[in-house]
């Protein structure tokens, strides 16, 4: 009988293990992307999780769409969820030197 409770109280240890390094940071990554689509606003220049940039010009938030303006005249829909954070230009740039100065230097 105690080894069924030893047993337990590992069991237990490993999931609770495996919800806090796992499954907790997916919950607060996904909270905190609906709070950010939430607070969208019409102008917002955007990042969709697909890696096109645009200009919010329209929201249905009954449907889960938002419409990006990626250029002159050219509005497409997205769903909402998919808009992953602000568009940064500086930052962008910074996170493409970073990656491209961390490459190995020999190439196949």
């Amino acid at each position: 009988m105690a080894e069924f409770g030893f047993l337990l109280v590992v069991m237990l240890l490993v999931m609770g293990g495996y919800w806090s390094f796992f499954v907790y940071p997916r919950q607060r990554e996904f909270n905190q992307r609906q709070k950010y689509v939430r607070s969208l606003h019409m102008g917002d220049e955007v990042i969709t999780f697909g890696g096109v940039v645009g200009r919010v010009v329209g929201m249905d938030a009954e449907i889960g769409v938002v419409n990006l303006e990626i250029a002159e005249g050219v509005v497409i829909k997205v769903i909402a969820a998919s808009v992953v954070s602000e568009y940064d230009p500086k930052q962008l740039a910074e996170n493409t030197q970073r990656a491209l100065n961390d490459e190995p230097t020999e190439k196949r």
